[in-house]
Protein backbone atom coordinates (compact mmCIF):
# COMPACT_ATOMS: atom_id res chain seq x y z
CA UNK A 1 0.00 0.00 0.00
CA UNK A 2 2.89 2.33 0.27
CA UNK A 3 3.71 2.06 -3.34
CA UNK A 4 -0.10 2.45 -4.48
CA UNK A 5 -1.35 5.98 -6.20
CA UNK A 6 -5.06 6.65 -7.15
CA UNK A 7 -5.27 5.84 -10.61
CA UNK A 8 -9.07 7.66 -10.94
CA UNK A 9 -9.73 10.91 -12.47
CA UNK A 10 -11.74 13.54 -9.77
CA UNK A 11 -15.37 12.56 -11.31
CA UNK A 12 -15.35 8.82 -11.03
CA UNK A 13 -13.87 9.39 -7.61
CA UNK A 14 -16.30 11.71 -6.88
CA UNK A 15 -19.09 9.84 -8.20
CA UNK A 16 -18.17 6.69 -6.17
CA UNK A 17 -18.03 8.45 -3.04
CA UNK A 18 -21.91 9.98 -3.47
CA UNK A 19 -22.81 6.48 -4.04
CA UNK A 20 -21.08 4.96 -1.06
CA UNK A 21 -22.74 7.58 1.01
CA UNK A 22 -25.87 7.40 -0.74
CA UNK A 23 -25.72 3.39 -0.16
CA UNK A 24 -25.13 3.94 3.49
CA UNK A 25 -28.16 6.37 3.82
CA UNK A 26 -30.07 3.41 2.33
CA UNK A 27 -28.82 0.91 4.30
CA UNK A 28 -29.21 2.66 7.85
CA UNK A 29 -32.40 4.47 7.16
CA UNK A 30 -34.83 1.90 4.60
CA UNK A 31 -33.13 -1.29 5.14
CA UNK A 32 -32.42 -0.48 9.40
CA UNK A 33 -29.54 -2.18 9.06
CA UNK A 34 -27.17 -1.72 11.85
CA UNK A 35 -25.12 1.02 11.43
CA UNK A 36 -22.02 -0.85 12.42
CA UNK A 37 -22.18 -3.17 10.24
CA UNK A 38 -23.52 -0.75 7.43
CA UNK A 39 -20.04 1.26 7.40
CA UNK A 40 -17.95 -2.02 7.24
CA UNK A 41 -19.78 -3.16 4.48
CA UNK A 42 -20.13 -0.14 2.69
CA UNK A 43 -16.08 0.92 3.35
CA UNK A 44 -15.54 -2.21 1.81
CA UNK A 45 -17.18 -2.14 -1.67
CA UNK A 46 -15.78 1.42 -1.77
CA UNK A 47 -11.74 0.81 -1.57
CA UNK A 48 -12.86 -1.76 -4.29
CA UNK A 49 -14.41 0.40 -6.20
CA UNK A 50 -11.42 3.09 -5.99
CA UNK A 51 -9.44 0.73 -7.41
CA UNK A 52 -7.48 -0.03 -4.16
CA UNK A 53 -5.46 -3.55 -4.47
CA UNK A 54 -7.77 -6.43 -2.80
CA UNK A 55 -4.36 -7.17 -0.77
CA UNK A 56 -4.60 -3.41 0.65
CA UNK A 57 -8.34 -3.29 1.30
CA UNK A 58 -8.52 -4.86 4.82
CA UNK A 59 -5.72 -2.72 6.02
CA UNK A 60 -6.85 0.24 4.49
CA UNK A 61 -10.25 -0.36 6.43
CA UNK A 62 -8.47 -1.46 9.67
CA UNK A 63 -6.06 1.45 9.66
CA UNK A 64 -8.72 4.07 9.58
CA UNK A 65 -11.09 2.22 12.18
CA UNK A 66 -7.72 2.00 14.77
CA UNK A 67 -6.87 5.68 13.89
CA UNK A 68 -10.23 6.65 14.93
CA UNK A 69 -10.24 4.17 18.36
CA UNK A 70 -7.02 5.51 19.28
CA UNK A 71 -8.60 9.13 19.43
CA UNK A 72 -12.02 8.02 20.52
CA UNK A 73 -11.89 5.25 22.54
CA UNK A 74 -9.76 5.95 25.59
CA UNK A 75 -11.78 9.27 25.44
CA UNK A 76 -14.99 7.53 25.57
CA UNK A 77 -14.24 4.99 27.86
CA UNK A 78 -12.90 7.33 30.68
CA UNK A 79 -15.63 9.64 29.95
CA UNK A 80 -18.49 7.30 30.49
CA UNK A 81 -17.12 6.19 33.80
CA UNK A 82 -16.15 9.96 34.99
CA UNK A 83 -20.18 10.74 33.74
CA UNK A 84 -21.56 7.94 35.72
CA UNK A 85 -19.71 9.07 38.70
CA UNK A 86 -20.87 12.32 38.62
CA UNK A 87 -24.21 11.34 38.52
CA UNK A 88 -24.50 8.77 40.84
CA UNK A 89 -23.17 11.41 42.97
CA UNK A 90 -25.96 13.42 43.02
CA UNK A 91 -23.67 16.02 41.89
CA UNK A 92 -24.66 16.28 38.05
CA UNK A 93 -28.75 17.02 40.11
CA UNK A 94 -26.87 19.49 42.40
CA UNK A 95 -25.01 21.30 40.01
CA UNK A 96 -28.17 21.45 37.70
CA UNK A 97 -30.04 22.58 40.36
CA UNK A 98 -27.41 25.82 41.31
CA UNK A 99 -27.54 26.47 37.41
CA UNK A 100 -30.99 26.84 37.71
CA UNK A 101 -31.24 28.72 40.28
CA UNK A 102 -28.93 31.11 39.30
CA UNK A 103 -29.99 31.68 35.88
CA UNK A 104 -33.63 30.75 35.75
CA UNK A 105 -35.20 27.88 33.96
CA UNK A 106 -35.57 30.07 30.43
CA UNK A 107 -31.57 30.85 30.43
CA UNK A 108 -30.33 27.25 31.20
CA UNK A 109 -29.70 26.26 27.36
CA UNK A 110 -27.81 29.91 27.33
CA UNK A 111 -26.06 29.15 30.54
CA UNK A 112 -24.74 25.55 29.28
CA UNK A 113 -23.75 27.07 26.17
CA UNK A 114 -21.45 30.12 27.19
CA UNK A 115 -19.65 27.50 30.09
CA UNK A 116 -19.11 25.50 26.60
CA UNK A 117 -17.54 27.83 25.04
CA UNK A 118 -15.27 28.60 27.93
CA UNK A 119 -14.12 25.16 28.14
CA UNK A 120 -14.14 24.43 24.31
CA UNK A 121 -11.16 27.75 24.13
CA UNK A 122 -8.57 24.79 25.84
CA UNK A 123 -10.31 21.57 25.44
CA UNK A 124 -11.08 19.34 22.47
CA UNK A 125 -14.13 18.38 20.77
CA UNK A 126 -14.63 15.54 21.99
CA UNK A 127 -12.97 15.49 25.39
CA UNK A 128 -14.80 17.95 25.80
CA UNK A 129 -18.13 16.57 24.90
CA UNK A 130 -18.20 13.78 27.26
CA UNK A 131 -17.06 16.39 30.03
CA UNK A 132 -20.23 18.09 29.54
CA UNK A 133 -22.52 15.35 28.33
CA UNK A 134 -23.96 14.27 32.33
CA UNK A 135 -24.26 17.74 33.17
CA UNK A 136 -26.63 18.39 29.84
CA UNK A 137 -28.33 15.34 30.92
CA UNK A 138 -28.97 16.61 34.59
CA UNK A 139 -30.24 19.98 33.22
CA UNK A 140 -32.32 18.82 31.02
CA UNK A 141 -33.91 16.22 33.70
CA UNK A 142 -34.03 18.88 35.88
CA UNK A 143 -36.57 20.84 33.54
CA UNK A 144 -38.18 18.32 32.74
CA UNK A 145 -37.17 19.33 28.81
CA UNK A 146 -35.79 17.75 25.39
CA UNK A 147 -32.21 16.76 24.89
CA UNK A 148 -32.08 18.62 21.97
CA UNK A 149 -32.72 22.29 23.49
CA UNK A 150 -29.62 22.18 25.95
CA UNK A 151 -27.59 19.81 24.51
CA UNK A 152 -27.21 21.33 20.49
CA UNK A 153 -26.16 24.68 22.55
CA UNK A 154 -23.19 23.26 24.34
CA UNK A 155 -22.12 20.86 21.91
CA UNK A 156 -22.37 23.10 19.04
CA UNK A 157 -20.06 25.58 20.94
CA UNK A 158 -17.41 23.13 21.16
CA UNK A 159 -17.73 23.01 17.73
CA UNK A 160 -16.89 26.28 17.12
CA UNK A 161 -14.00 26.57 19.26
CA UNK A 162 -12.51 23.82 17.89
CA UNK A 163 -12.65 24.89 14.01
CA UNK A 164 -11.97 28.89 14.62
CA UNK A 165 -9.94 28.90 17.84
CA UNK A 166 -6.04 28.65 18.28
CA UNK A 167 -4.70 26.78 19.87
CA UNK A 168 -6.69 24.31 18.65
CA UNK A 169 -4.82 22.08 15.69
CA UNK A 170 -6.63 23.12 12.54
CA UNK A 171 -6.45 26.84 12.23
CA UNK A 172 -3.24 26.61 14.19
CA UNK A 173 -1.78 24.30 10.74
CA UNK A 174 -3.71 26.90 8.27
CA UNK A 175 -2.15 30.14 10.27
CA UNK A 176 1.41 28.35 9.49
CA UNK A 177 0.85 27.93 5.49
CA UNK A 178 -1.04 31.27 5.48
CA UNK A 179 2.12 33.19 7.30
CA UNK A 180 -0.47 34.38 9.13
CA UNK A 181 -0.59 36.08 12.82
CA UNK A 182 -1.67 33.46 15.59
CA UNK A 183 -2.77 36.13 18.12
CA UNK A 184 -4.96 37.88 15.15
CA UNK A 185 -6.26 34.56 14.31
CA UNK A 186 -7.21 34.44 17.90
CA UNK A 187 -8.92 37.92 18.28
CA UNK A 188 -10.84 37.95 14.48
CA UNK A 189 -11.70 34.15 15.75
CA UNK A 190 -13.17 34.78 19.13
CA UNK A 191 -15.24 38.44 17.18
CA UNK A 192 -16.37 35.43 14.21
CA UNK A 193 -17.14 32.86 16.79
CA UNK A 194 -19.37 33.81 19.61
CA UNK A 195 -22.28 35.02 16.57
CA UNK A 196 -21.97 31.90 14.58
CA UNK A 197 -22.55 30.03 18.10
CA UNK A 198 -25.18 32.41 18.65
CA UNK A 199 -27.26 31.60 15.94
CA UNK A 200 -25.92 28.06 14.81
CA UNK A 201 -25.69 26.82 18.64
CA UNK A 202 -28.30 28.53 20.91
CA UNK A 203 -31.27 30.06 18.90
CA UNK A 204 -30.72 26.37 16.55
CA UNK A 205 -31.04 23.96 19.47
CA UNK A 206 -34.21 26.17 21.08
CA UNK A 207 -35.78 25.47 17.52
CA UNK A 208 -34.72 22.23 17.44
CA UNK A 209 -36.20 21.22 21.05
CA UNK A 210 -39.55 22.49 20.11
CA UNK A 211 -39.18 20.50 16.10
CA UNK A 212 -37.53 17.00 17.42
CA UNK A 213 -39.02 16.76 21.66
CA UNK A 214 -36.29 13.99 22.12
CA UNK A 215 -35.92 12.72 25.88
CA UNK A 216 -33.00 12.55 27.31
CA UNK A 217 -30.93 9.05 26.88
CA UNK A 218 -30.05 6.76 29.52
CA UNK A 219 -27.04 5.77 27.35
CA UNK A 220 -24.17 7.59 28.64
CA UNK A 221 -24.90 7.38 32.23
CA UNK A 222 -25.26 3.65 32.18
CA UNK A 223 -28.82 2.75 32.21
CA UNK A 224 -31.84 3.74 34.21
CA UNK A 225 -30.93 6.41 36.59
CA UNK A 226 -30.21 5.06 40.60
CA UNK A 227 -31.66 6.66 43.51
CA UNK A 228 -29.19 9.51 44.89
CA UNK A 229 -26.85 9.09 47.90
CA UNK A 230 -28.42 10.48 50.87
CA UNK A 231 -25.45 12.91 51.02
CA UNK A 232 -25.36 13.93 47.20
CA UNK A 233 -21.59 15.87 46.30
CA UNK A 234 -22.33 19.47 46.15
CA UNK A 235 -22.00 21.45 43.33
CA UNK A 236 -18.91 23.16 43.93
CA UNK A 237 -17.31 19.96 44.31
CA UNK A 238 -18.35 18.24 40.67
CA UNK A 239 -17.10 22.15 39.41
CA UNK A 240 -13.67 20.85 41.10
CA UNK A 241 -14.00 17.91 39.04
CA UNK A 242 -15.14 19.15 35.60
CA UNK A 243 -12.71 22.23 35.83
CA UNK A 244 -9.41 19.82 36.71
CA UNK A 245 -9.11 18.15 32.75
CA UNK A 246 -9.39 21.72 31.34
CA UNK A 247 -6.88 23.17 33.56
CA UNK A 248 -4.54 19.97 32.93
CA UNK A 249 -5.05 20.82 28.77
CA UNK A 250 -4.81 24.35 28.81
CA UNK A 251 -1.17 23.37 30.59
CA UNK A 252 -0.66 21.18 27.81
CA UNK A 253 -1.76 23.42 25.31
CA UNK A 254 -0.14 26.68 27.25
CA UNK A 255 3.33 24.83 26.96
CA UNK A 256 3.24 24.28 23.21
CA UNK A 257 2.40 27.71 22.55
CA UNK A 258 5.49 28.85 25.11
CA UNK A 259 8.17 26.17 22.86
CA UNK A 260 6.49 27.07 19.87
CA UNK A 261 8.04 31.06 20.44
CA UNK A 262 10.93 30.23 21.57
CA UNK A 263 10.43 31.10 25.75
CA UNK A 264 10.60 27.62 26.53
CA UNK A 265 12.98 24.61 25.37
CA UNK A 266 10.73 21.36 24.34
CA UNK A 267 13.29 19.25 26.16
CA UNK A 268 12.83 20.59 29.43
CA UNK A 269 11.60 18.22 32.02
CA UNK A 270 8.77 20.24 33.01
CA UNK A 271 7.90 20.76 29.17
CA UNK A 272 7.28 17.18 28.63
CA UNK A 273 5.80 16.69 31.98
CA UNK A 274 2.97 19.13 30.81
CA UNK A 275 2.88 17.63 27.70
CA UNK A 276 2.32 13.94 29.42
CA UNK A 277 -0.73 15.09 32.41
CA UNK A 278 -2.22 17.49 30.17
CA UNK A 279 -3.01 15.24 27.22
CA UNK A 280 -6.94 14.70 26.71
CA UNK A 281 -6.48 11.05 27.66
CA UNK A 282 -4.11 11.59 30.68
CA UNK A 283 -5.74 14.34 32.04
CA UNK A 284 -9.17 12.69 31.76
CA UNK A 285 -7.70 9.42 33.73
CA UNK A 286 -6.24 11.79 36.22
CA UNK A 287 -9.66 13.79 36.50
CA UNK A 288 -11.82 10.05 36.76
CA UNK A 289 -9.53 8.61 39.41
CA UNK A 290 -9.74 11.79 41.70
CA UNK A 291 -13.81 11.07 40.86
CA UNK A 292 -13.60 7.84 42.46
CA UNK A 293 -12.29 9.69 45.84
CA UNK A 294 -14.36 12.79 45.63
CA UNK A 295 -17.51 11.33 44.25
CA UNK A 296 -17.35 7.86 45.16
CA UNK A 297 -15.67 7.14 48.74
CA UNK A 298 -16.06 10.63 49.91
CA UNK A 299 -19.90 9.36 49.75
CA UNK A 300 -19.72 6.52 51.65
CA UNK A 301 -19.75 3.82 48.41
CA UNK A 302 -17.79 0.93 49.55
CA UNK A 303 -15.04 -0.14 46.39
CA UNK A 304 -17.03 -2.74 45.44
CA UNK A 305 -19.63 -0.86 44.18
CA UNK A 306 -17.84 2.05 42.59
CA UNK A 307 -16.53 -1.28 40.55
CA UNK A 308 -19.56 -1.91 39.38
CA UNK A 309 -20.50 1.45 38.79
CA UNK A 310 -17.92 1.95 36.94
CA UNK A 311 -18.30 -1.56 35.34
CA UNK A 312 -21.63 -0.87 34.20
CA UNK A 313 -21.01 2.34 32.47
CA UNK A 314 -18.76 0.88 30.01
CA UNK A 315 -21.05 -1.70 28.27
CA UNK A 316 -23.83 1.15 27.23
CA UNK A 317 -21.02 3.48 25.31
CA UNK A 318 -19.83 -0.24 23.33
CA UNK A 319 -21.88 0.42 20.25
CA UNK A 320 -20.98 4.31 20.49
CA UNK A 321 -17.04 3.20 19.78
CA UNK A 322 -17.30 0.56 17.74
CA UNK A 323 -20.21 2.78 15.10
CA UNK A 324 -17.30 5.82 15.72
CA UNK A 325 -14.80 4.05 14.98
CA UNK A 326 -16.43 2.45 11.95
CA UNK A 327 -17.34 5.92 10.36
CA UNK A 328 -13.68 6.92 10.98
CA UNK A 329 -12.93 3.62 8.37
CA UNK A 330 -15.29 4.93 6.13
CA UNK A 331 -13.76 8.30 6.21
CA UNK A 332 -9.94 6.74 6.09
CA UNK A 333 -11.01 4.94 3.20
CA UNK A 334 -12.26 7.92 1.01
CA UNK A 335 -8.99 9.56 1.90
CA UNK A 336 -6.98 6.88 1.10
CA UNK A 337 -8.41 6.64 -2.37
CA UNK A 338 -7.52 9.97 -2.99
CA UNK A 339 -11.29 11.82 -3.57
CA UNK A 340 -9.79 14.63 -1.64
CA UNK A 341 -6.53 15.06 -3.48
CA UNK A 342 -8.27 14.85 -6.65
CA UNK A 343 -10.64 17.19 -5.83
CA UNK A 344 -8.41 19.88 -4.50
CA UNK A 345 -6.59 19.39 -7.63
CA UNK A 346 -9.49 19.72 -9.89
CA UNK A 347 -10.85 22.92 -7.79
CA UNK A 348 -7.09 25.03 -8.02
CA UNK A 349 -8.06 27.27 -10.85
CA UNK A 350 -11.27 28.37 -9.41
CA UNK A 351 -11.24 32.01 -10.76
CA UNK A 352 -12.91 33.52 -7.85
CA UNK A 353 -11.82 35.84 -4.96
CA UNK A 354 -9.44 33.98 -2.75
CA UNK A 355 -11.21 34.33 0.25
CA UNK A 356 -14.52 32.37 -1.49
CA UNK A 357 -11.87 29.90 -2.83
CA UNK A 358 -10.50 28.93 0.74
CA UNK A 359 -14.04 28.62 1.69
CA UNK A 360 -15.55 26.81 -1.02
CA UNK A 361 -12.59 24.18 -1.31
CA UNK A 362 -12.64 23.49 2.33
CA UNK A 363 -16.28 22.71 1.87
CA UNK A 364 -15.74 20.63 -0.88
CA UNK A 365 -13.31 18.62 0.64
CA UNK A 366 -15.48 18.40 3.85
CA UNK A 367 -17.79 16.81 2.51
CA UNK A 368 -16.46 14.28 0.60
CA UNK A 369 -13.75 12.78 2.79
CA UNK A 370 -15.39 13.78 6.33
CA UNK A 371 -12.57 15.43 8.25
CA UNK A 372 -13.06 18.63 9.11
CA UNK A 373 -8.89 18.92 10.27
CA UNK A 374 -7.84 16.96 6.46
CA UNK A 375 -10.28 19.88 4.74
CA UNK A 376 -8.82 22.87 6.65
CA UNK A 377 -5.04 22.01 6.85
CA UNK A 378 -5.19 20.65 2.86
CA UNK A 379 -7.20 23.58 2.11
CA UNK A 380 -4.40 25.78 3.63
CA UNK A 381 -1.49 23.76 1.64
CA UNK A 382 -3.43 24.13 -1.53
CA UNK A 383 -4.05 28.08 -1.43
CA UNK A 384 -0.85 29.34 0.23
CA UNK A 385 0.72 30.63 -2.70
CA UNK A 386 -2.24 32.51 -4.00
CA UNK A 387 -2.46 34.05 -0.54
CA UNK A 388 1.05 34.65 -0.49
CA UNK A 389 0.59 36.21 -4.13
CA UNK A 390 -2.33 38.24 -3.08
CA UNK A 391 -0.53 41.37 -1.35
CA UNK A 392 -3.00 40.71 1.75
CA UNK A 393 -2.24 43.09 5.22
CA UNK A 394 -2.18 40.98 8.24
CA UNK A 395 -5.79 40.94 9.32
CA UNK A 396 -6.59 39.77 5.79
CA UNK A 397 -4.33 37.23 5.81
CA UNK A 398 -6.30 35.92 8.90
CA UNK A 399 -9.46 36.36 7.80
CA UNK A 400 -8.49 33.86 4.70
CA UNK A 401 -7.62 31.35 8.14
CA UNK A 402 -11.20 31.73 9.25
CA UNK A 403 -12.72 31.62 6.04
CA UNK A 404 -11.01 28.04 5.42
CA UNK A 405 -11.98 27.05 9.26
CA UNK A 406 -15.70 27.93 8.14
CA UNK A 407 -15.59 25.50 5.29
CA UNK A 408 -13.94 22.73 6.58
CA UNK A 409 -16.97 22.30 9.15
CA UNK A 410 -20.08 22.57 6.93
CA UNK A 411 -21.96 19.56 6.61
CA UNK A 412 -20.75 17.05 9.15
CA UNK A 413 -22.27 13.38 7.63
CA UNK A 414 -21.72 9.85 7.30
CA UNK A 415 -18.09 9.85 6.46
CA UNK A 416 -17.22 11.69 9.71
CA UNK A 417 -16.88 9.89 12.83
CA UNK A 418 -18.29 13.33 14.95
CA UNK A 419 -21.75 12.20 13.13
CA UNK A 420 -21.61 9.26 14.71
CA UNK A 421 -20.12 10.25 18.15
CA UNK A 422 -22.96 13.15 18.61
CA UNK A 423 -25.78 11.16 17.52
CA UNK A 424 -25.49 8.19 19.78
CA UNK A 425 -24.86 10.00 22.50
CA UNK A 426 -27.86 11.93 22.16
CA UNK A 427 -30.14 8.37 21.50
CA UNK A 428 -31.03 10.15 17.67
CA UNK A 429 -30.90 7.93 14.36
CA UNK A 430 -29.68 8.56 11.22
CA UNK A 431 -32.22 10.60 9.76
CA UNK A 432 -32.47 12.99 12.96
CA UNK A 433 -29.04 13.36 13.53
CA UNK A 434 -28.66 14.65 9.97
CA UNK A 435 -31.60 16.93 10.18
CA UNK A 436 -30.08 18.24 13.86
CA UNK A 437 -26.58 18.28 13.90
CA UNK A 438 -25.76 18.09 10.29
CA UNK A 439 -27.30 21.16 9.67
CA UNK A 440 -25.70 22.79 12.90
CA UNK A 441 -22.52 22.16 10.46
CA UNK A 442 -24.25 23.48 7.90
CA UNK A 443 -24.91 26.82 9.91
CA UNK A 444 -21.61 26.97 11.79
CA UNK A 445 -19.95 26.65 8.22
CA UNK A 446 -22.34 29.50 6.49
CA UNK A 447 -22.56 31.92 9.02
CA UNK A 448 -19.09 31.79 9.99
CA UNK A 449 -18.19 32.53 6.30
CA UNK A 450 -20.78 35.83 6.27
CA UNK A 451 -19.13 36.74 9.47
CA UNK A 452 -16.09 36.31 8.07
CA UNK A 453 -16.73 38.01 4.99
CA UNK A 454 -18.17 41.37 7.12
CA UNK A 455 -14.96 41.87 9.11
CA UNK A 456 -12.72 41.14 5.78
CA UNK A 457 -14.91 44.34 3.84
CA UNK A 458 -14.07 46.22 7.59
CA UNK A 459 -10.26 45.61 6.41
CA UNK A 460 -10.84 46.68 3.06
CA UNK A 461 -12.62 50.04 4.40
CA UNK A 462 -9.85 50.90 7.14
Amino acid sequence: MDTWEPTLGAGPLLAIAAAAIAAILFCVIVLRLHAFLTLIIVSAFTAIAAGIPIDGVLPTMTEGFGKTLAGIALLVGLGAMLGRLVETSGGAQALADAMVRKFGEERAPLALGIASLIMGFPIFFDAGLMVMLPVIFAVARRLGGPVLAYGIPAVGAFSVMHVFLPPHPGPIAASEFFKADIGLVLLLGLIAAIPTWYVSGYLWGKYLGKKYPLPVPDLLTGGKQVELPANPAGPGTVVVVLLLPILLIFGNTGMNMAVAAGWVAEDTGFAKLMGFIGSTPIALLITTLLAIGLLGLRQGRSRKDIEGILEGSLGPICSVVLITGAGGMFGGVLRTSGIGDALASSMENLGVPVIFGCWIIAVLLRLAQGSATVALTTTAALMAPAVAAGDFNAMQTALMVLAAAAGSVFGSHVNDSGFWLVGRLMGMDVATTLKTWTMNQVLIGTVGFLMTLALYGVSLAL
